[in-house]
């Protein structure tokens, strides 16, 4: 690899961390080490390319363009959560992994079992992660920073919104909107 391709390599993996929290290489081989999966399953359930998926972990390319992939691996990321607490099952995550496999993305308002809570409404968390993974469809992490700064001295409330869910941790994001319901 030459100089510009390092260069090029390096400089994909910076957007990631700043588009996903961190370079794509490094989430997908924990999803691969946490979920038990080889890269060929993984891509098949986030429902990718094999070669695109290699591309994407090498740093060959910096985005992930379709905005179902990128909830699916939201979606795998909190599966990893449940596995690694003992929440969910070797057997169950298999089975789930499947749903996320067919999930082609939507609305906070859809009536899947993933994305819904025993009472059928969606949970405070998936609600949160549609949000996060809206904003950063439409823009990168720090340009949605940017956004807000211009933002802060007019809108102060709306810029606090875009730096929560557009480049914060999901956790700040749901303590956020829980603390303005009702």
């Amino acid at each position: 690899m030459d100089a510009a391709q390092q260069e090029a390599t390096a400089r994909a993996r910076e957007l990631q961390r700043n588009w996903y929290g961190e370079p794509l290489g490094a989430l997908f081989r924990k999803l691969i080490d946490d979920l038990g999966l080889n890269q060929a399953r993984l891509a098949g359930v986030l429902g990718l390319s094999a070669p695109m998926l290699s591309q994407l972990m090498s740093g060959q390319r910096a985005k992930i363009g379709n905005p179902a992939v990128v909830q699916r691996v939201q979606l795998l990321q909190e599966l990893a959560g449940q596995v690694a607490d003992g929440s969910v099952s070797a057997a169950e995550a298999t089975e789930r992994m499947e749903e996320i496999k067919r999930s082609q993305g939507g609305s906070v308002l859809s009536n899947t079992t993933q994305t819904t809570s025993s009472s059928g409404a969606p949970t405070v968390k998936r609600v949160v992660r549609e949000i996060q993974s809206l904003l950063r469809s439409v823009a990168a992490a720090g340009d949605i920073i940017d956004a807000a700064d211009s933002l802060a001295p007019a809108h102060p409330e709306l810029a606090e919104f875009l730096r929560v869910y557009g480049a914060g941790r999901t956790s700040d994001a749901v303590a956020h909107y829980q603390s303005h319901q009702n």
